[in-house]
């Protein structure tokens, strides 16, 4: 197929890690391990809220949504990658890449939005605790949690659709090791400056709203806990929202880097690097901050642990 005076891709390769050929093997172990353990430690949490009644709350409701999320999002790109680190060539095709996209960006928006749903949680649960049964009923976090997905499959199905309507051409390298917006955008054969303007201002719609919810969430639950008399009460409520400063911190913190800087401030090594940050790390994070500093989870996972080494004691004698 031509488009004008060029070919038309029929697919894609990834230049990915290539500068670094001799340590792929090291950083094929490297993610394998913290992929496992992102998964491994995410369905943990599942299972414990699911066998845990006392933990049956619209917190820990959320919290099963967000360690799917993240399954499924650390998923979508790590195990592509994990075979390309093995491969000489890393090719996909375009309906592999717009798959891929898809699904990513999907998750990502998702996950905005579920993040400022966990926020308006804490903020009524310190803010309005003799009404915090009634406001965050069964019903009302259904609705947040299926208002966030919704959010996110049509607003990025929306985006994803556009951008693959466009014709690719050229040499076909994707700067990236995986189908990431600017980089697949910019082996377009057309002018998408128009593109870039509208999906920039999805992006700062669609991110900075969440992300002004939860700022809007915590300085109202900040002031609240200012206003605590005493100094153990303070910790106290602090602590039931400390978990979710630092997911908040960590995911925002390099997804308004990456997708709110202009087109010119995009540099192909910085954005993989951050973009390791956004795909692995924090995928990898949250569990680990959920465990440590939620009392609850890891009180539960002790007891948990405790039990199977008695059951493993008696089966033995």
């Amino acid at each position: 197929l031509l488009w004008g005076n060029q070919s038309l891709c029929t697919g894609f390769t990834f230049v990915a890690f290539s500068s670094l050929a001799e340590l792929q093997p090291v950083l094929f172990i490297v993610f394998l391990i913290i992929y496992l353990f992102t998964v491994a430690g995410n369905l943990i949490i599942i299972c414990l809220i699911w066998a845990t009644p006392s933990l049956h709350t619209p917190m820990y409701f959320f919290l099963v949504n967000l360690s799917f999320l993240e399954m499924c999002y650390i998923t979508s790109v790590v195990p592509q990658m994990l075979v390309h680190l093995l491969k000489e060539t890393k090719t996909i095709s375009v309906g592999g890449c717009a798959a891929q996209m898809y699904v990513f960006t999907i998750l990502g928006l998702t996950e905005c939005c579920l993040l400022a749903a966990m926020a308006y949680d804490r903020f009524v649960a310190i803010c309005y605790p003799l009404h915090y049964t009634l406001l965050m009923g069964p019903h009302v976090c259904l609705k947040l949690a299926a208002a966030s997905w919704t959010t996110g499959v049509v607003v990025e199905s929306a985006q994803t659709t556009w951008i693959f309507t466009l014709p690719f051409c050229g040499t076909g390298k994707i700067q990236h090791f995986f189908c990431d917006i600017m980089p697949v955008v910019k082996l377009a054969c057309v002018d998408t400056s128009h593109n870039e303007i509208v999906m920039f201002a999805v992006s700062v719609l669609f991110i900075m709203s969440p992300c002004f919810l939860i700022l809007f969430s915590y300085v109202r639950i900040f002031v609240t806990i200012w206003r605590i008399p005493s100094a153990a009460g303070r910790r106290k409520a602090f602590s039931t929202c400390s978990s979710h400063i630092l997911v908040v911190s960590l995911f925002y913190g390099t997804a308004l880097f990456t997708y709110l800087k202009p087109k010119t401030a995009h540099n192909p090594e910085t954005d993989k690097a951050t973009a390791l940050m956004y795909t692995v790390v924090t995928p990898a994070l949250n569990p680990v901050i959920y465990t440590l500093r939620n009392k609850e989870v890891k009180e539960r996972r002790i007891i948990t642990a405790t039990i199977g080494r008695k059951n493993i004691f008696i089966s033995c004698n």
